[in-house]
């Protein structure tokens, strides 16, 4: 068992990797190697003849002509960082990425590819990396290219360009951001920091606080995985890795942009490779102020990603990315005239030791270590607003008198209430959890069609009530894994598996899954490419949070009699079931894809807070549902999603590329036991229409999941000239607004279908580089002004303008 702080955890791992180094025989560090492989097409199949060069750092170490099998083998490659690149008419060029060679025989195959279409290779959809195009999963991969097309400061605009999902942001830039993927509850998709979970424990994550600093890349999966990923991936899974340096010479940026609302940023960062070594840093400072008071928002991160090769085939990995953030809370300003006083700030650290071997070319294997720490602070220093005691007995504070109107046309006036006076100012609630994980895991190509892995992780989880005492609450937890993935011909390719978990809250879970790639046309370079079919169903699970854990029946009762634990279990884990299938359709000699899917996700076991008088309708005795207190957490409330998702790419030219898609999505609340959703509230000013004051009415949709929704993203590059256009939909949500009355009242709801505006967002960057090292850009996000992305009440970030420079030096 790994123990101790995440630093000295992590020294001693870094202590046993630098012992392990001097150890290693200094033959295996200076002796010439064999580098050998297959040149494959996009489906895995061999190709003869193609041209293939090994291509070194300053010098190339030597070419020769893939056999009839697809092979190829080149001798005497002297020690160094090299990568393969093969050429073969009727295919584009493809360049492996960089790779150390140090004696022995070295196995890097290389694809090719009909269409200058990104054919990437995915690390969501399976254990084992895997060609997108022999996989059936629905997989988005934003690449480095399009990350600095958008020129945006945050992962969560590059996130809105997936298809299937909806990004919203409470308020302006800062301000709490969340995920729904294909109709899921955001706290339904597991997020990865370079292999390391950054959700909450049995929580979401909150997705303002990721800079776009240092990140090269993003992977998102629109499906269940709690197979190789475990709790939290109900319905998808988003990965972001750092950046890796790459060159012999040291590459150095450094950008200075601002704009409006008093926005200034800096990012500095440099990266490289020296011999078995290579290493990338990025520090960025982003500070606005935004557009209400009590909102500006600062935030510092440290990325960072060191490797070295050693051994004849063994790749160690550290990461970290440490975000230090502060904001200024004003609350729903629209809903209230007047901005809260409170602050909050956040601090998260995610550092990680990833070990990767190929013991030979059938054999590879990867242990991970990896650590988060997660600290919030809240702060509301008095109340704000007018004190009000209606009642003689204690009052609360008011905001000013305003109309609200929701984009449904119904509105209403009055006062609700700013800031409850239940317990004294200045009020706090601080909050810390930890992970520490450690798996492992192994794949083998045990035939050319077949690819087996399995694998185990271990992790403890630690919640803090005092976030600098001991830990309040404790969980260890475990899983493994086994898939396979085989390809049946040359045209249907086959991934299964099945995952165990066992969770301390919740004992023991097993999920299944499958994923079914099959093509009636393979890839030409005609008008008409490659037909691809997909299938994928799969269970996904999620643990609850520490509060739901300790608030649950089954904890509630455990100073109860026996006769009231009777027949009450632990609270078990949230559920889904996955299923879609789609179409996918090359055109134009592989320069243009289209797709469409229709998914269908239900969602059961999720997990609400009963009232005691309502305990007894799930089979609790009226013994147990006294003993409860008021109530407690219980696995009792389920809603389905499904819904059309289609998808076009295309590049045009090779100086232009274009991505759009399109989400229809019907979800309903199918069951729910909440005293709110039993008892709907009234506005006597709305005679007849029940109301979901904080959660929505069986039958009618889950707030914030919009019917329709689509992005675009146009970008052009040539010469020292680039450009981009990037434009998102959403359409009518249903919601709340959550007000109280200063008499506790209803008269400040409002009807919850259709109440939070259709919104369009349109934002344009542009950049012009008239020296090797110095480029000018101007970036300009909601083009139009619109209120957009907001919860009811939250006024969104408005137009907004930043320009800056960009210097850089050194590379190769």
């Amino acid at each position: 068992m790994i123990t101790g702080s995440p630093g000295c955890v992590a020294l001693r791992i870094l202590r046993v990797t630098a012992l392990f180094l001097v150890l290693t025989p200094a033959a295996a560090w200076a002796q010439s190697a064999t580098v050998s492989g297959v040149v494959l097409d996009q489906l895995g199949a061999r190709v003869p003849g193609a041209t293939v060069t090994i291509v070194g750092e300053q010098k190339d170490a030597g070419n020769t002509t893939a056999g009839s099998d697809g092979g190829y083998s080149i001798g005497n490659v002297a020690p160094g960082r090299y990568r393969v690149r093969a050429e073969l008419s009727g295919f584009e060029t493809s360049v492996t990425g960089p790779f150390y060679v140090s004696g022995g025989t070295v196995t890097m195959n290389v694809s090719l590819a009909i269409g200058p279409l990104q054919q990437a290779v995915v690390v969501t959809a399976a254990a084992a990396e895997v060609a997108k195009a022999q996989t059936g999963a629905p997989v988005t991969v934003i690449d480095q290219q399009v990350i600095d097309a958008i020129n945006k400061p945050d992962v969560l605009e590059a996130l809105r360009l997936t298809p299937g999902t909806n990004v919203q942001q409470t308020g302006a830039r800062g301000g709490t951001t969340q995920i729904f993927v294909r109709g899921g509850n955001s706290n339904f998709t597991k997020v990865l920091i370079d292999g390391i979970s950054a959700n909450d424990i049995g929580g979401g994550v909150d997705l303002a606080q990721l800079q776009i600093t240092g990140v090269g890349r993003i992977e998102v999966l629109r499906q269940s995985n709690s197979v190789v990923y475990g709790s939290d991936a109900l319905t998808g899974v988003v990965s972001i890795e750092t950046r890796r340096g790459r060159t012999r010479v040291p590459e150095f940026n450094y950008t200075l942009d601002g704009g409006n609302f008093a926005t200034i940023q800096n990012d500095i960062n440099v990266g490289g490779a020296v011999k078995r070594f290579d290493y990338f840093s990025d520090y960025s400072y982003f500070d606005t102020d935004n557009e209400v008071p009590n909102n500006g928002y600062r935030n510092h991160t440290y990325a960072g990603r060191f490797g070295v090769a050693f051994g004849r085939g063994t790749d160690v990995t550290g990461t970290l990315r440490h975000i230090d953030a502060k904001l200024g809370s004003p609350n729903a300003f629209d809903n209230f005239g007047i901005a809260d006083d409170s602050t909050q700030k956040t601090r998260l650290t995610f550092g990680g030791l990833t070990a990767s071997s190929q013991w030979t070319n059938r054999v590879q294997s990867s242990v991970r270590f990896g650590m988060s720490d997660q600290t919030a602070n809240y702060l509301n220093p008095t109340g704000t607003g007018t004190y009000v005691d209606p009642f003689g007995f204690g009052g609360n504070y008011l905001g000013k008198v305003v109309t609200i109107t929701g984009a449904n046309g119904y509105s209403v006036t009055g006062r609700g209430i700013l800031d409850y006076a239940f317990g004294p100012f200045p009020s706090t609630f601080n909050s810390r959890t930890t992970r520490k994980a450690l798996s492992g895991q192994a794949t083998v190509q045990v035939a050319t069609n077949l690819q087996l892995s399995g694998g185990a992780r271990y992790e403890r989880e630690q919640g803090y009530a005092d976030p600098e005492g001991d830990p309040s609450a404790t969980r260890d937890n475990g899983g493994a894994f086994v898939e396979g993935r085989v390809g049946l011909g040359a045209r249907v390719y086959l991934n299964g598996g099945v995952g165990v978990e066992h969770n301390a809250a919740f004992k023991n879970a097993v999920t299944p899954r499958v994923s079914v790639a099959a093509y009636l046309h393979e890839a030409t370079k005609g008008a008409v490419g490659a037909t691809k079919l997909t299938f994928n169903a799969g269970k996904g699970i999620k643990a609850p949070s520490l509060s739901q854990e300790s608030s649950s029946l089954f904890v509630r009762l455990e100073s109860a009699s026996t006769a009231a634990r009777a027949n009450v279990g632990p609270i078990g884990p949230e559920r889904s079931i996955s299923v879609d299938v789609g179409v996918e359709q090359e055109f134009a000699g592989g320069r243009a894809r289209a797709g469409v899917s229709y998914f269908h996700n239900d969602f059961d076991d999720l997990i609400e807070y009963v009232g005691r008088a309502i305990l007894p309708r799930l089979g609790v005795s009226p013994e147990a549902a006294a003993a409860s207190g008021f109530g407690a957490y219980v696995n009792s409330q389920s809603f389905k999603a499904q819904g059309i998702e289609t998808t076009f790419e295309a590049a045009l030219s090779r100086e232009l590329r274009v991505m759009a898609s399109y989400t229809y999505l019907d979800a309903e609340v199918t069951k729910s036991l909440s005293g709110g959703v039993l008892s709907p509230a009234m506005n006597p000013k709305f005679p007849g229409i029940q109301i979901g004051q904080y959660a929505p009415l069986v039958g009618a949709r889950p707030f914030r999941r919009p019917a329709n929704s689509g992005s675009l993203m146009v970008a052009y590059s040539k010469g020292a000239v680039d450009a981009a256009l990037s434009a998102f939909f959403v359409g009518k949500r249903d919601g709340s607004t959550f007000l109280d009355d200063e008499f506790f009242g209803t008269s400040l709801l409002l009807p919850n279908k259709d109440l939070e505006a259709a919104y369009q967002k349109v934002d344009v960057s542009a950049g012009y580089r008239p020296f090797k090292y110095l480029r000018g850009f101007i970036s300009i996000e909601n083009l139009f002004d619109k209120d957009y992305d907001a919860s009811f009440g939250f006024p969104a970030l408005g137009l907004t303008a930043r320009a800056g420079v960009t210097v850089s030096l050194g590379g190769n």
